[in-house]
């Protein structure tokens, strides 16, 4: 068995992050009353904050904002698009929504059937996240998936953020692996694909949306299932 040990990206790979923030961002609209306060096009709200997450944990990741920043901005962003100016609703939609966002638990097609096939082949299974330290145990934990890991780094333990190689080289020295027994599963052409890369790690992409990128994995996957093909 050429692999011993197998890492896993989390959000957008295992745990369908887009699904449960939609499922979080609409409890937070219907509790914070959003529809009479002006916000009267839910779907269009969840357009701007998706558009502002992205690009505001793009900087995150270049080390250009901090993760507070990061948390409220990407809702303050989003309400200032639909003329509600609010800071203090925003820093509240901020700690609400990381509050609800854990107990959603959407998870990609086949995740635990993989993980539970992969554990039975005797590899190693470890999690690489750039989320905070607190949100993603408790994703795990609500989602069932705590028992499949041995190992979970994120960038707040590591002190260093995907794709920069010491994340992925802290993680290798708290799985007690070495990078050519080892292999880095991810939907993140960049963060998880040519951040392996440059640790030394073979790498699968998990291609759930067909996009395009010049980043070249060892192996691609359209879907979690086509890995026990693999592995």
């Amino acid at each position: 068995m050429k692999y011993r040990h197998i890492f896993f990206d989390l959000d957008h790979t295992l745990w369908d992050f887009e699904t449960n923030a939609r499922e979080s961002l609409s409890d937070l609209y219907q509790t914070l009353q959003l529809q009479q306060k002006g916000i009267h096009d839910f779907n269009g709200f969840y357009e701007r904050y998706s558009h502002h997450n992205h690009r505001l944990w793009e900087k995150y990741t270049r080390g250009e904002i901090k993760q507070d920043e990061l948390r409220w901005k990407r809702m303050w962003l989003a309400l200032v698009d639909h003329k509600l100016a609010d800071e203090t609703l925003a820093r509240k939609m901020a700690v609400d929504f990381l509050h609800i966002l854990p107990t959603k638990n959407n998870l990609f097609p086949h995740t635990r059937e993989v993980l539970q096939y992969l554990t039975n082949k005797n590899y190693a299974l470890h999690l690489v996240t750039n989320g905070f330290e607190e949100v993603q145990h408790n994703k795990l934990r609500n989602a069932n998936l705590t028992t499949f890991f041995q190992v979970v780094t994120t960038s707040e333990a590591s002190n260093s953020l995907k794709p920069q190689r010491e994340i992925f080289e802290y993680a290798l020295r708290e799985a007690g692996a070495k990078r050519e027994e080892s292999i880095m599963i991810g939907d993140n052409p960049e963060a998880d694909i040519q951040g392996g890369n440059n640790a030394g790690m073979d790498t699968i992409l998990v291609n759930h949306t067909g996009l395009t990128t010049n980043v070249q994995p060892t192996y691609t996957v359209s879907h979690l299932q086509e890995l026990e093909q693999l592995l």
